[in-house]
Parts: structure tokens; sequence; C-alpha cells
């Protein structure tokens, strides 16, 4: 496998690792229902956190799907969190563009998660569902 180019040694071979690498991972440690440690992450590359803090701040502000993504987070989880969950984003895009030199980046756009969950595409999902138990729907405005 050698020769293939996959080294079983090499620490970036998995999405998962270079997560770690950066510490940035929204992971709590616990056991037996009680939380343990002081909340850290790890003991990951702090350089690294803070250059994907700084972008993810900066993508915060941008009209694209990581700027959409941060608002929503932030809007319900805070700052912080937001800026952890867009870094993790960032880091997982770095190592899909750099694990295959064959990808290419694409945004998704600021309206990814509103035409993800419009009401017409809430109203067909629960009409299917339905009918995959063998229900008949039919559906009436309300008054």
């Amino acid at each position: 496998m050698g020769g293939a180019g996959w080294d079983r040694h090499d620490p970036l071979r998995h999405r998962r690792a270079l997560v770690l690498l950066g510490s940035v991972r929204a992971r709590r440690q616990g056991a037996a229902g009680k939380t343990k440690g002081r909340g850290s992450t790890g003991h990951g590359n702090p350089y690294l956190a803070r250059v994907l803090g700084e972008a993810a701040v900066t993508a915060g502000q941008t009209d694209t799907f990581l700027g959409e993504r941060y608002r929503r987070i932030a809007r319900r989880r805070g700052k912080k969190k937001a800026i952890v969950a867009v870094g993790r984003s960032i880091l997982v895009i770095v190592w899909h563009l750099l694990s295959d030199p064959e990808t290419r980046f694409h945004d998704l756009g600021p309206d990814f998660y509103d035409t993800r969950i419009g009401p017409e595409r809430k109203k067909r999902n629960h009409i299917r569902q339905l009918e995959a138990l063998r229900y008949k729907v039919t559906l009436e405005p309300a008054a």
C-alpha cells in the first residue's frame, strides 16, 4: 500500500485526526453522568486553534454558507461555541481539499439551510412519511 500513496503512519490521513490536532472538537468528557476536567477540548495546537478562530470570526461576517452557519449557532448557543463549530468546519473543508487533489471547493451559499427546512419541504416530507405508513393524506388549509 505504500506505493499507492497511503502511509499508515501519516497522522493526517483521517479528518478526525486533523480535528484532534487542531483541538477544535466540541466534546465533553464525562463518565457516570459527571463532567470531567475543566471543559477543555484537549491539548491540540494552540496556534492552529487561534488561526481557525480568527478565520471563523471573519467567515461569520461574510455572506457565505460558513457565515450563515456562524450566525445560526451564535444566535442559539453563543459566539464562542459558534467560533469553535465554524473553525472545525473550516478544518474539515481544508482536510478534504488537501487529501484529494481532485476536490474543488464549492460554497453551498447562505440560503442552504432555508432551502432545506422550508415549509413546503417539511410538508412534503411529512406526507411521504405518512404514506410510507400506509395512510392516505389529504391536506386542507387551516381556517
